[in-house]
Formats: C-alpha cells, structure tokens, sequence
C-alpha cells in the first residue's frame, strides 16, 4: 500500500475511531496517576518505570549486548504482560523527564530527517511502526537500534483493530513483530493501538505477545499539518514531568513534523526537560 493511499484510509477511520481514543484516554488518565481499578473492579498496575534518561549512541554490537535494561545481557523473551483494561498514558518520570513518540513509521523521507535530529542532541525517542512500511525500510529499523531507539508495534496496515475479530487482530500485531525482530534485533516490548481505539480483544492479545500497551498524554496532532509554529506550541504547552508526546513521522507529508522538532527539542533542552525511552525487563 503507497503513502497516499495509506493517509486517505486512516483519515477516513480517523472520523469514526478518534471519538473511542478520546474516551478511553479521559477514561485512564486518572487510573494511571491514582492507582484505582479499573471498570472490571481489578487493580491497575501501575505504569512501568521510565528509561534512563538520554544517553550516547552505542556502537552497533555494544547495543545489541545491552538494549534496554543498562549493563544486563540481551535475554531471549520479556516479561509476561498483564492485561490491562487501559493503556499507559503518562510514566513516572523524575524532574523534568518526559517522552517523544512517533507513530506510522519509518518513511524513507521523514525519518531520516528525525534521527538526525536526535542525534545532534543526544536524544532518544520511541518509535511506533507499522509493519508495511518497516518492511520496506529495515535499515532504518536497524539505525534506530544503533542509535539507542525503541521500538514499538503500531500493526501492519493501521487498521481500526475494534472492527477486527481476534484473528484480524493478532495477525496485524504478530506480522509487524517479526518485521521488528528481523531488523530490529529484537522484538517490541511496546504496542500502540491505531486511532487510540482499544478493546478487550486488543488488550489480551497484546498482552499474550508479551507487550504493554502505551498511549499518549499529549498529542501535537501534527497529522492534520496545522503550521509548524502550532506543533511547537503544543508540545511546549504541553511538555510536564512524565508525559508521553504523540507525533508522526510517516503517513503524509512531515515536513512540519521535522521542522518543528528542529525548534522545540533545544528550546526544552534549554529549559532544562530532560527525553528518556520506556524500559522493561527481559525473563
């Protein structure tokens, strides 16, 4: 499927699916922070623990030995995850740390752009994927490794999952993660529902692959090309210990995207915020 027809697809979903997002994010944001339990009457456990923060690029084989969890050896599998009956929108972040996130990637023009950007400051990001596109540029997948990234599922097609059956649903999230795993070196610990729109279904199936779910706390909304002046007061607006920033990198044009990230990012350096990625344990 061509960018083009890919971003007229998800608008046209967008419409339908971005009331459910917006619900289910008003819904969990209290679960998070408070602790409480969730419709089901079971606890929620609480959002794991940030990354370290923002480090040196790895040379590729040093990376590889240690991708995630600080000096302890890659592992074969991560830990069982939970099902949760709401996404992660915010982490626990100390001082001033939040997180950069991009979704619909990688794409040959943009993301370049982005990692190079992040390179010049020393930061590290998430990047969600879709699996067609990562097909298409594995050595980006790769770079990212290099670089210190993470890597998280975004499915195959970008799909409303929520008009899936349970098939639909675990082919979209187990294609794109061998995708990963073949370029990435390892398979995501992370998943992020296209739109926002998550169910039961979406939640266990997610959890059965080993990964957890997480969303976002704050959206540039740079998808709709609202000006590159607009993205950057949003996220500078926006920018608060522990939050988690939605962009894209991948599904139109990104220009804005880009160049936004080119003033916002030394403007919150400056300022003295600090970018981590999120961090889970291998078994």
């Amino acid at each position: 499927m061509k960018k083009d027809q890919l971003l007229t697809r998800r608008r046209a979903l967008f419409a339908g699916a971005v009331a459910l997002g917006a619900a289910g994010a008003a819904g969990t944001a209290g679960l998070l922070l408070s602790g409480s339990s969730g419709s089901s009457g079971a606890p929620v456990p609480p959002a794991p623990a940030a990354g370290p923060e923002a480090r040196s690029a790895l040379k590729p084989s040093a990376y590889r030995l240690s991708p995630l969890a600080g000096d302890a050896p890659q592992r074969v599998a991560p830990l069982p995850a939970k099902v949760r009956t709401s996404p992660i929108l915010r982490f626990s972040g100390r001082g001033d740390t939040m997180m950069l996130t991009f979704d619909d990637g990688p794409d040959r023009e943009f993301t370049p752009h982005v990692l190079d950007i992040l390179a010049q400051y020393d930061v590290r990001a998430t990047f969600m994927v879709c699996g067609e596109m990562a097909d298409w540029n594995r050595n980006l997948l790769a770079r990212m490794a290099d670089e210190g990234h993470v890597v998280g599922n975004h499915t195959w097609s970008h799909p409303l999952l929520t008009q899936l059956d349970r098939r639909g649903i675990r082919n979209e999230i187990e294609r794109t993660s061998d995708v990963i795993e073949k370029a990435y070196g390892e398979r995501p610990l992370w998943f992020r529902a296209p739109y926002g729109a998550w169910n039961r279904d979406v939640f266990k199936i997610n959890a059965e692959l080993g990964m957890e779910p997480l969303a976002w706390s704050v959206d540039s909304l740079d998808w709709t090309t609202p000006g590159t002046g607009t993205i950057v007061r949003r996220i500078e607006r926006g920018a608060a210990p522990g939050v988690v920033v939605l962009s894209h990198d991948a599904g139109g044009d990104r220009s804005q995207t880009v160049r936004a990230l080119r003033k916002y990012l030394p403007k919150l350096l400056d300022d003295g915020r600090h970018f981590t990625v999120p961090r889970r344990e291998y078994t």
